[in-house]
């Protein structure tokens, strides 16, 4: 789950590129005292990005936490889930970093700066569950053609999000090219092609028309030995409305700035009965992680 900051643009949501996998073997690594429970404490200073309270979690774009980890966007739990609702997106906090053990959450919530800016909203960020059924969202693919999730039912399909205009190489260029060796090896084996699909979508509809979608899958796809866009397909959503809710439900933050779009990055393996296998937030997985999880979806039950 890897992010990566693209700009220095005051209250975006962007992310780091270091790994939650990684951030989780520094936390283990510094309560590798696990035994003694030791409790260590270290000061986190950042923005909101969002906020879910059902979950009691907090994500934050925080600065980096010296002896601990890098600068990142991370998600932290809170034990005081009463404390995240009145906080905002872009609010600027210091908080206490407490980790025992492998476990660790974050105390002392204190908002530093109030985002009193007319983006200032407070969220609620859903983080996609295993076992979720994926509504049935409309789309219009590279071919102008409308297309809806419940047509994939039965096969094994991946979702994420990419905008075609991102210059970043490390965000929607690393992602397509991770699904362009998902691709490749799907299509290596004739049984796990015909049970599997890849879709992009953009959530840059004013820009990421079906001829435009089309010309920049075709990068991706013209070396494939499958047949152009049957495998993989790039769409977008027909609505403003459809976009916004097809993003809330993947998890996935997009805030036009300055010509570009700031966003996290939201890639779910969807099982056959249309239910979520795996959610990955950042692009630190590899393809083979991907394939392992279409393997297991694949596998017949009992």
């Amino acid at each position: 789950m890897g992010a990566w900051r693209t700009a220095p643009v005051e209250g975006v949501v962007i992310q780091r590129k270091f790994a939650v996998v990684v951030v989780l073997a520094v936390i283990a690594a510094a309560g590798c005292a696990k035994r003694a429970q030791t409790v260590k404490r270290y000061a986190l200073s950042g923005k909101v990005v969002s906020t879910d309270v059902s979950a009691s979690q907090l994500v934050v774009d925080h600065k980096a936490i010296p002896s601990f980890m890098e600068s990142m966007i991370m998600p932290y739990r809170v034990k005081d889930a009463s404390s995240l609702k009145s906080l905002a997106q872009g609010d600027e906090i210091s908080a206490d970093v407490v980790v025992q053990g492998t476990d660790y959450w974050l105390e002392n919530i204190r908002v530093t700066k109030k985002n009193t800016g007319a983006k200032a909203q407070a969220l609620e960020f859903r983080i996609p569950q295993v076992g979720d059924e994926v509504p049935n969202f409309a789309l219009i693919n590279q071919s102008g053609q409308r297309t809806t999730l419940n047509r994939y039912r039965g096969k094994v399909l991946l979702v994420t999000f990419i905008y075609t205009r991102c210059p970043f190489p490390d965000y929607c260029p690393r992602i397509s090219g991770l699904f362009a060796e998902v691709n490749r090896k799907m299509l290596e084996s004739p049984e796990t092609a015909g049970r599997t699909h890849l879709l992009s979508v953009s959530f840059d509809p004013a820009h990421d028309t079906p001829a435009v979608l089309r010309k920049y899958g075709a990068a991706y796809v013209g070396n494939s030995p499958g047949k152009g866009f049957g495998h993989w397909e790039f769409a977008v959503p027909p609505k403003k409305d459809e976009l916004q809710r097809m993003a809330k439900f993947f998890g996935l933050s997009y805030e036009p700035e300055s010509g570009l779009i700031t966003h996290n990055l939201s890639t779910t393996v969807i099982g056959p009965d249309g239910r979520i296998v795996r959610w990955y937030h950042g692009s630190d997985w590899k393809p083979d992680d991907i394939m392992r999880d279409v393997g297991q979806a694949l596998r017949p039950v009992g």
